[in-house]
């Protein structure tokens, strides 16, 4: 009997994937857990429905991420800080400030998770910043701190 999988069942099959597994094992265990549903015409166009669907979310995505890496690539963010003693900064300047920097200046959200600093930001100064928005797509700009 051909099944589908609605989630991981070790050693037997992925979610999503269609197989032909025995018709006892499909019955009496993977469709009574509601581990796998038969695969009928229905459920197998649901499922290339589901397929295509999660497909032009990636894309989407991708779209997105493209265009924030051709509108921020090779920027200078400035960013105003604090100075404390001896004209080093207040505390630091943090990836949650650089994505607010982002959003202000450009419009676009970026998560803070996304930005790469290669040490973190401590003085007065430019430093290169990365953002990594979507697989293979990494936007590389910088961030100038000084003083308010």
């Amino acid at each position: 009997m051909k099944v589908i999988f609605l989630q991981d069942v070790p050693g037997t099959g992925k979610k999503g994937e269609v197989k032909e597994v025995k018709d006892s094992y499909a019955r009496n265990c993977l469709i009574k857990k509601q581990l796998a549903v038969e695969a009928t015409n229905e459920a197998l166009n649901h499922l290339a429905g589901q397929k295509a669907s999660a497909q032009h979310k990636l894309d989407v995505e991708a779209a997105n991420a493209t265009k924030i890496k051709e509108t921020i690539e090779g920027k200078t963010l400035n960013l105003k800080a604090k100075a404390g003693q001896g004209g080093k900064l207040f505390g630091s300047v943090t990836a949650k400030d650089i994505s607010t920097a982002i959003k202000n200046e450009f419009g676009f959200d970026v998560d803070k998770k996304k930005l790469v600093l290669k040490n973190d930001i401590k003085a007065f100064g430019t430093y290169e910043v990365e953002a990594k928005l979507f697989t293979g797509i990494v936007a590389k700009f910088k961030v100038s701190v000084t003083e308010a």
